[in-house]
């Protein structure tokens, strides 16, 4: 199994190519700031992960970006802190606020000199923009949750996924290789649809998940990366190596 066996990178964006705790955590500060005792980084974002996967299963077709209004003021209930809907729709709105990696953008521009790129992500189309902008609009297709109508980790996703890489570029699942950091959100589904895997591994010198939950089932990894400018020298050594 090599970097060069696949015509198509799929790709989740947020946690592999924008950097999406820092963009969370940020949003969060005028929450926070609100707290008399404040819980840490990782367990701010832990808390999130939380919040937001319970929200995603209980309200599937709900628009990322109100989904995300409506994490805050859970966040916000379960600290004892009134806030107005105007904080919370600013936190909902906050996602092309959120950075790209350093190493995504020209990353991607490398990449996709071999491959047809596609992002699979749980953002809704509107929110997305303002990642893709950042990105260099690199994208063959993009596939949102408000697309599929259900969140990553819901095989229902994967299954949309397959068919429109099919019907749209008469290419099949032994042609993806799927890129993504989160185990939960991706590697799990993706090794349950027998998707080849590439895990960027963003958190490799972190302790816990972060923002996302804890990986509730099997998943395999075929390729490990500690960031996408390590996945190209590993495609530049792959294409020397023949």
């Amino acid at each position: 199994m090599r970097l060069t066996d696949y015509e198509v990178l799929t790709f989740d964006t947020y946690g592999t190519l924008i950097d999406w705790e820092t963009g969370i955590y940020t949003a969060l500060g005028p929450l926070i700031a609100m707290l008399d005792d404040a819980p840490t980084r990782d367990r701010v974002l832990e808390l999130f992960a939380e919040a937001e996967a319970a929200q995603q299963t209980e309200t599937p077709s709900m628009i990322y970006s109100e989904l995300l209004s409506t994490v805050y003021r859970t966040m916000a209930r379960n600290w004892a802190v009134k806030v107005d809907p105007e904080e919370s729709a600013r936190f909902g709105a906050s996602v092309k606020d959120w950075p790209a990696f350093v190493d995504s953008r020209a990353s991607l521009q490398y990449l996709k000199q071999h491959y047809k790129l596609i992002t699979l992500t749980n953002c809704d189309r509107i929110s997305y923009r303002g990642s893709a902008e950042r990105l260099g609009n690199p994208w063959d297709a993009i596939y949102t949750a408000q697309d599929v109508g259900s969140y990553k980790p819901s095989l229902q996703n994967f299954d949309y996924l397959l068919e429109h890489v099919k019907t749209e570029f008469g290419l099949e699942k032994t042609d993806i290789l799927h890129t993504a950091q989160s185990l939960f959100h991706d590697h799990v589904p993706a090794t349950a649809k027998g998707l080849a895997t590439a895990w960027i591994d963003r958190r490799h010198d972190a302790e816990g998940f972060g923002a996302t939950m804890p990986p509730p089932g099997d998943y395999r990894v075929d390729f490990r990366f500690k960031s996408m400018a390590d996945m190209v020298r590993a495609h530049q050594d792959a294409l020397r190596e023949g």
